[in-house]
C-alpha cells in the first residue's frame, strides 16, 4: 500500500470508527474521518457523512480508494441505503470495502447480511468482519453500561448462553489489517475474544474488577424487546432481543483465531478490558452521580 491511497473511514468518531481511523492515520496513511459533524481525528482529514443525505457522498468519496463501513445505526434494513452509496462508491474509484457486521448475522441473513451478501459483486478487494458483542457495550455509552451504573444490573433475554466477548480494539486492529495488507482477506471474517462467557460471568467480573455488585438480571424476549423499544424502533429492538433469544440457545458460544492470525497476538480478555477500564480516571463502570 502505497501514501497516496486515501481511505475512507465512515462512523469515525464512533467505537470501532474512531480507533480505525486513528491507527491508520498514526501509521502515516491518508484518511478521510467521515461523520455527521466533520469531527477532527488526529492525522485524518474530517469529512461530513450521513447516510440519510446522498448530497453528502461525492465529497466523502472523492479521492478515496478503500472504505470502511458502518452501517447506519438503528436500521433494521440498511441495505436499500448502503447499496446505492456503494454503487456510487465503486463508480468514483473505490476499490476495496471493509464492512462491519456481526458474527450473529452471516451473508443473506437479515440487516447488514443482505450488503454483506452483495459485496463481493461489487468490489474485488472486500471483507465483511464480523465481530462478536462488544466489551464496550459494558463499558462505554451503550444501554449495558448504563444499566450497570444506574441499577447494578444487565439485562438481557440470553439465559446462561455464553458469548465471546471482544475488544474494539483488536476488531480496529483486523479492519486495518483487512485495509492495508497487500491482499484483501476477500471473505467474512469472525471475530471474537478468546473465551465464551455467560452474562453471569460478565457481572460476576464485573464485580470482582470494580468492588460494586453488578448483577445479570434474566428477561424474557418480550420484556427485552420491550425495553430495548423504549430506546429505538421497534423493529430494531425486536431483531435485537431475537439475537438475545438465539445467544440463550448457543448461537454465540464458539471462539475464533482471527485476532491471532491478523496481528501475531491473542485477543484482551473480558477481566483484562474491565480492569483496564476502570483504571481509566473517567471511568464508565463507576456508578452515576
Amino acid at each position: 500500500m502505497t501514501a497516496s491511497i486515501t481511505t475512507l473511514v465512515l462512523g469515525a468518531t464512533g467505537t470501532t470508527g474512531s480507533r480505525v481511523a486513528s491507527r491508520l492515520a498514526a501509521r502515516g496513511h491518508l484518511v478521510k474521518a467521515a461523520g455527521r459533524r466533520a469531527t477532527p481525528v488526529d492525522g485524518a482529514e474530517a469529512v461530513r457523512f450521513d447516510w440519510y443525505d446522498p448530497a453528502t457522498y461525492e465529497e466523502a468519496l472523492s479521492g478515496a480508494d478503500r472504505v470502511y463501513l458502518i452501517p447506519p445505526l438503528d436500521s433494521a434494513a440498511p441495505a436499500g441505503i448502503m447499496l446505492p452509496f456503494l454503487e456510487q462508491a465503486r463508480a468514483s474509484g473505490v476499490r476495496r470495502a471493509v464492512l462491519l457486521s456481526s458474527s450473529a448475522v452471516p451473508a443473506g441473513g437479515p440487516a447488514v447480511g443482505q450488503v454483506h451478501r452483495a459485496l463481493p459483486a461489487l468490489f474485488d478487494q472486500w471483507a465483511v468482519l464480523r465481530p462478536s458483542w462488544f466489551m464496550q457495550n459494558f463499558t462505554g455509552d451503550h444501554l449495558h453500561a448504563r444499566s450497570i451504573r444506574a441499577e447494578g444490573a444487565i439485562m438481557t433475554a440470553a439465559g446462561e448462553g455464553r458469548v465471546a466477548f471482544v475488544d474494539a480494539d483488536d476488531i480496529a486492529a483486523v479492519a486495518v489489517h483487512a485495509l492495508t495488507d497487500v491482499q484483501a482477506p476477500n471473505a467474512d471474517l469472525v471475530i471474537t475474544g478468546p473465551e465464551a462467557l455467560s452474562h453471569t460471568d460478565v457481572a460476576t467480573i464485573l464485580t470482582e474488577v470494580t468492588g460494586r455488585k453488578v448483577i445479570h438480571r434474566q428477561l424474557t424476549y418480550e420484556q427485552m424487546r420491550d425495553h430495548l423499544a423504549s430506546t429505538m424502533p421497534p423493529e430494531y429492538a425486536a431483531m435485537l432481543a431475537g439475537m438475545d433469544r438465539a445467544n440463550a440457545e448457543g448461537a454465540e458460544d464458539r471462539t475464533t483465531d482471527t485476532v491471532q492470525r491478523f496481528t501475531g497476538r491473542r485477543p484482551r480478555s473480558f477481566r483484562a478490558h474491565a480492569e483496564r477500564t476502570t483504571r481509566q480516571p473517567t471511568s464508565t463502570l463507576k456508578a452515576a452521580d
